[in-house]
């Protein structure tokens, strides 16, 4: 799953919790890591890749944002987890419920 690989670099996943206010320009971007502009170039190009974020041109910027094309992606990949651990939880829980119920009666 290219999205899960993306965001294997902590420095991809940074970029993607700083879209998640808002969109930016490339430079505005760039400006927050202590590497080079190409380097953080490469890193959006890698998210575009994997659909996780989608860029515009303004005039001479590059602005950024998420794309919801791979947020859906991992999104319907978690709800396929979820469905598998949930009834699995939901008995854990009963479970401790009612061993707490048990120790309290004695």
């Amino acid at each position: 799953m290219e999205s899960f690989t993306a965001l294997a670099d902590p420095t991809r996943r940074r970029i993607v919790e700083m879209l998640a206010s808002g969109e930016l320009p490339a430079g505005d971007i760039a400006r927050r890591f202590s590497m080079s502009a190409p380097a953080v170039s490469q890193h959006l190009k890698a998210l575009k890749a994997a659909h996780l974020v989608r860029v515009r041109v303004d005039a001479q910027r590059r602005i950024y944002s998420l794309d919801p094309q791979g947020l859906g992606e991992l999104d319907r990949w978690l709800a396929n987890i979820r469905k598998f651990w949930t009834p699995k939880l939901d008995a854990l829980e009963r479970e401790l419920l009612a061993a707490a119920e048990r120790d309290r009666k004695r």
